[in-house]
This record gives structure tokens, C-alpha cells and sequence, in this order.
């Protein structure tokens, strides 16, 4: 009966830089041995670019490799040395402990080792000790390179966030796509909505060189770096955003604005169960009314009401009506609401400024003659000047004029919102609303 053996690799992104012993290249050692030792081969099995030091539980190829030794399907491990295996003596004394449990040996194919004997013991604890401390100096000497640059303001480590670049060792804004990542933020401020930002973005910049991806927009809209914040220190590179700015953002995104239908609930996120302190979630409920229509309303209730308590459970429309009643809104701050309310997806004009700005890039740079830069740049004025015009006119249509209506019912300007923009409105006005925990009515907000 043929040996069943399972391979094992693990590569630092460090060694492959340094020796250029990649994944690849030890693979092909390990099948070769295994060949000419006439071994059955039960799986490959690497983790590359994880440190020897990393936790087991943060080795997949590892956990995947020990399952079949547990489920005795492997009589032997090969490796390509003892420190591609382990760096630590007591992660190699937990594991030996478990292959021992399960008759499975373990060798390596460019080392000498004797697991059998007293002396191989010792000399294979030996060799792990020394190799634990020199991973450990090398940590050290790291971590004092970092927190040299760190104190030096530098970029410490991997590619610039998108919307920045590495200017001597520093960054700095990319002028490419600063635009965008101002877009970004001035869309979200906007309809307080991470997902109608993710779609106005992807929409308005689908020919741009360089659009972000989904998972970049949301990067930019998670990520304190874009307030200029890295490991607590202020000012650290050029901020997109305030610090307090990232305070409302990390505050209003809390809870998801909208449900699967695209409708929002014009409070998500804004009211608490009274008893267990959980965001109310929204629902669609309908009824049957007496002449066979079907009346469509949301409501609002905890997400525990039926597992663990009887939470409350409030309709939107008296919602709407008791803030409506309630909230005195000082004039300055209705004119910030409603002079810039529009639908951020229909605009254009930061799109047309970044492709002016790329064009200008490209002309300095000479990848294109004079005459095409001249049409191209001004038929981007051409669009940006009806681009402007249309947006003055929308704006003009949806938000109240400055002067004395904005000292009038803002209630009035209120109603003629959508419900996207009344939870933009909401999410900008008010912090929390909050419900008596004796009669499951609404009582404060803040």
C-alpha cells in the first residue's frame, strides 16, 4: 500500500522578494520528491504570504491540511524546511501532539530530521528555538523602521489608498482622481446612503481610466484615513473630510437605509427599542381595504419583538407627524438642507471636470497633439457650461428660494421631498428618537 502524503508550503511575501522561493517553485520540489519516493499524493496544500509567526487559526492551507490528519488520510507531511513549518515551539509541540494522535509522521525534503529518536527531538527544539528568535529580531527591526517613518509622517506600508499617491514617501492627493473621491463624499453628505452612493459613482464615472470599484467606494466612505487619522494622529497626510465629518458618516451608516424594494424608510437608524436599545428596523405591511384595494404602509419594530420581548412596534406616518409637530428647525439650517437638494445622480459636472483635468494631464504629458486637445477641451466646456445651467435650473425647482420662505412653514418645503430626501433630511437633523419603555409611544429625540 502506497504512502498518502500531503504537501505543505508556506512562503513569506519577504522571502519570495528577497530569495525568490515562491509557491510555484516549492510546489514543484514536493510533487518531484514525492515521485521518486513513490508516494501517493492526497493534496497541495500552501499559505502564501503569511509569516511563520502568524496564529495557526490565520493558515487556511494549514487548517485544511490538519482536518485530513484528523480524518487519518495522511500517513505523512512533506515540507520544504523546518521553518516553512513551523517558527514557534509551542505551536510545533501542539501540532506534533495531534499528528502523534493520528500515526502521521512529518519530513522535510531539504533538511535532515529524526522525529523517532531522543537526539532528533532535541536538535529539531533547538533549531525551532532559534528560529523563533530570529523571526522575533526581525519583527523588532521592522517595527523600528515603521515607527521611524511614522514619526516622519511617511507612508508606512503597501499601495496608496485610492485617491492618494506616494510623493516622497509621502502622500499626497492624486490628482486623477481627487474629483472623484470628493464626488464620493459630497454624494454621500448629500443622501446620506452608501448604497446610492456606490450608484451614482459607478454611474457617473463608467468611462473614467480610473472609476473605483464598489468595494473602493465603500473603502473610501469606512476608512478614517480620508479624514487624514492613521493609528490616532491628526493631519497625518491631506484630509478629504473632517474629522467630525467622519463622526456623522461612521454615525449614519450605522444601519441600512434601504430595504430590497429601493424604497427607503425615511427613519432608519433613527429609532431605539426601549427595552433592549437595538435600531428599529422597517417593514411593508398591507391591508386589504373595503373596496379591494390594497393599501401598501411602513411601520417600524424591533428586531427581537417576537425572540426575546415585547418591544414597540409604530406605524411611519405617526412618526412623521409627531417629529413634524415637534421640531422647531432653525431657519440657517433649512436653508443648508433645501438649497442643496438634487438628485446627485443625475450631475455630471464632476465627471466633465475630471475628463478636462485628464485631458490636460495627457496634453503636458504629449500623448496628443495640440488641434485634438483644443476640440476635446472645449466641447467639455461646451457640456459643462449646460451641465451647470441644467443643474442651476434643477436646484432652482427643487429647493426653496433664500429669503423670507425659509423663515416661513418649512413643513411646507418638507412635503414636496421624496422619501430618499426625507431620510436625508432626518439623518441630517436628528441623532436619535427615542420611545417611552411603558407605553411604546414616542417620547424625546435628539
Amino acid at each position: 500500500m502506497k504512502i498518502k502524503c500531503g504537501l505543505y508550503d508556506r512562503v513569506s511575501t519577504e522571502l519570495q522578494a528577497q530569495f525568490g522561493l515562491s509557491v510555484t517553485t516549492q510546489k514543484e520540489d514536493l510533487y518531484r520528491y514525492a515521485r521518486e519516493h513513490g508516494y501517493e499524493v492526497a493534496g497541495f496544500f500552501a499559505d502564501e504570504g503569511i509569516t511563520a509567526r502568524k496564529k495557526l487559526q490565520n493558515r487556511k492551507g494549514f487548517l485544511q491540511l490538519m482536518e485530513l490528519v484528523k480524518q487519518d488520510r495522511i500517513d505523512l507531511i512533506l515540507v520544504t524546511k523546518l521553518d516553512r513549518w513551523f517558527r514557534n515551539v509551542r505551536d510545533y509541540h501542539n501540532t506534533q501532539a495531534i499528528l502523534e494522535a493520528h500515526h502521521c509522521n512529518w519530513k522535510t525534503i531539504y533538511e535532515d530530521y529524526d522525529t523517532s529518536t531522543a537526539d532528533g527531538q532535541l536538535k529539531i527544539n533547538i533549531m525551532l528555538a532559534v528560529a523563533q528568535n530570529e523571526c522575533d529580531r526581525t519583527s523588532e527591526r521592522i517595527k523600528v523602521v515603521f515607527d521611524h517613518k511614522f514619526r516622519c509622517g511617511e507612508h508606512i506600508t503597501g499601495a496608496a489608498p485610492y485617491g492618494y499617491v506616494t510623493v516622497d514617501k509621502k502622500l499626497q492627493k492624486d490628482p486623477e482622481t481627487r474629483s472623484i473621491v470628493e464626488d464620493i463624499f459630497r454624494s454621500y453628505f448629500t443622501c446620506f446612503s452608501k448604497r446610492q452612493t456606490v450608484y451614482h459613482i459607478l454611474d457617473t464615472y463608467e468611462n473614467h481610466p480610473k472609476r473605483p470599484t464598489s468595494h473602493q467606494i465603500l473603502r473610501v466612505l469606512s476608512s478614517e484615513q480620508y479624514a487624514g487619522i492613521y493609528r490616532g494622529r491628526r493631519d497625518y497626510f491631506p484630509a478629504y473630510i473632517s474629522p467630525e465629518q467622519l463622526q456623522t458618516l461612521r454615525h449614519t451608516s450605522d444601519t441600512r437605509t434601504y430595504p430590497r424594494t429601493g424604497e427607503p424608510y425615511i427613519f432608519s437608524g433613527l429609532i431605539r427599542c426601549p427595552v433592549c436599545g437595538a435600531v428599529l428596523t422597517g417593514f411593508r405591511k398591507k391591508q386589504s381595504l373595503k373596496d379591494g384595494s390594497v393599501s401598501i404602509y411602513k411601520r417600524y419594530r424591533c428586531s427581537r419583538k417576537y425572540a426575546s420581548h415585547p418591544g414597540p412596534c409604530l406605524s411611519e406616518t405617526v412618526v412623521e407627524s409627531f417629529m413634524l409637530q415637534h421640531l422647531d428647525v432653525p431657519p440657517f439650517m433649512i436653508r443648508a438642507v433645501f438649497q442643496g437638494r438634487r438628485d446627485v445622480r443625475s450631475d455630471k459636472t464632476p465627471t466633465l471636470r475630471g475628463e478636462m483635468h485628464r485631458l490636460n494631464i495627457m496634453y503636458q504629458k504629449n500623448r496628443i497633439t495640440e488641434e485634438y486637445y483644443e476640440s476635446q477641451y472645449r466641447h467639455l466646456e461646451r457640456e459643462l457650461k449646460k451641465e451647470e445651467t441644467a443643474a442651476a435650473k434643477k436646484t432652482d425647482t427643487c429647493a426653496a428660494p433664500a429669503g423670507q420662505e425659509f423663515f416661513g412653514d418649512w413643513r411646507e418645503l418638507y412635503l414636496l421631498l421624496d422619501s430618499r430626501h426625507k431620510n436625508a433630511f432626518w439623518k441630517r437633523m436628528i441623532r436619535e428618537i427615542t420611545i417611552d419603555k411603558d407605553t411604546h409611544k414616542l417620547k424625546s429625540f435628539s
